[in-house]
């Protein structure tokens, strides 16, 4: 499970990589509010990994 912060419109080299989707969700969730000051939902983050296909 890898969320890449560029696939997202953002202009950064971040990536949230793991085999557990919660961990992957809370580090690019805390990851886009840090450095983005953009706060996403859960649901929103589980729907960036089910357009991914998974």
């Amino acid at each position: 499970m890898k969320l890449i912060c560029r696939d997202y419109g953002f202009d950064c080299d971040f990536v949230a990589e793991g085999k557990e989707i919660p961990v992957v969700l809370e580090e690019f969730g805390k990851h886009t509010l840090d450095e983005h000051g953009i706060e996403y939902s859960k649901e929103a983050l589980m729907q960036f990994i089910l357009r991914k296909g998974g």
